[in-house]
């Protein structure tokens, strides 16, 4: 699978320290996807990271191929849900 990087998405990596394979297996195995609210072209992909604590990392990408990284952050308020 081919994924591309929005300067966004290389921003966020770097300030949180998140390294792109950890992004490349939530695309790739996500516990849960969910559609984008505000754009259908978008997809929401979840998954627990073993290098960040266990914490769940968000990451939202297009559903087209390439895939299309737009942000990712970890998200808190899956803590426990996942």
């Amino acid at each position: 699978m081919e994924i591309h990087f929005t300067d966004h998405a290389l921003q966020r990596m770097a300030k949180r320290a998140i390294e792109p394979e950890w992004v490349e297996r939530v695309i790739q195995n996500p516990d849960l996807r969910l559609d984008d609210d505000n754009d259908p072209e978008l997809e929401h992909r979840l998954a627990k990271v073993p290098e960040l604590a266990n914490r769940v990392l968000r990451v939202i990408v297009s559903k087209s191929e390439p895939r299309r990284v737009v942000t990712l952050y970890p998200d808190r308020n899956m803590k426990g849900k996942i």
